[in-house]
């Protein structure tokens, strides 16, 4: 029994720095492809799609949008119980990491489907309003350590449970 303890505070440590360098490193490079469409810009060859355009940000939207919605439904109060119940603090702990994991990748998307659209259409202003909802969405889902803390130490009690 010795060898399975499981330290709550190490695996939060751990887990969460390496959930924060997974963000950080998604948002440098969202960055990045700002840099790039920007110094590019002179280069890109216009050509002109309306309607791909308008695609393109209405898709950005809907995954803009629906990142906030996957992350509502995912940290809902109810469904951390009952993981903190079924599961205890070691599947609290994994379900933030993937929920955190896959709102990283809703962000990605929308950077790397803005930048392919500017390469696409020439026009540098899609990389510009795709990647600063790429930003919001990074930001929005960057785990807060404390936060993390928190829902472990308060779902993760055996009490926590629901009643039946």
């Amino acid at each position: 029994m010795a060898a399975e303890t499981f330290n709550v505070e190490s695996e939060i440590s751990q887990k969460h720095k390496a959930v924060a360098k997974t963000v950080i490193g998604l948002i440098v490079a969202a960055v990045l492809l700002v840099v790039i469409a920007y110094l590019g810009r002179d280069r890109f060859t216009e050509r002109p799609n309306p309607t791909l355009e308008m695609a393109l940000m209405i898709l950005v939207l809907f995954l803009g949008l629906g990142s906030i919605v996957w992350r509502r439904t995912k940290f809902a109060g109810m469904r951390l119980q009952d993981i903190g119940g079924l599961e205890g603090p070691k599947g609290l702990l994994s379900t933030l990491e993937k929920t955190t994991i896959q709102l990283a990748m809703f962000g990605a998307a929308i950077a790397v489907l803005s930048f392919a659209g500017t390469l696409v259409t020439g026009n540098s202003g899609l990389t510009y309003r795709g990647i600063a909802v790429a930003l919001v969405v990074l930001l929005y889902c960057y785990p807060t350590k404390s936060s993390w803390t928190r829902v472990v130490l308060y779902y993760g009690k055996p009490d926590a449970a629901p009643e039946t």
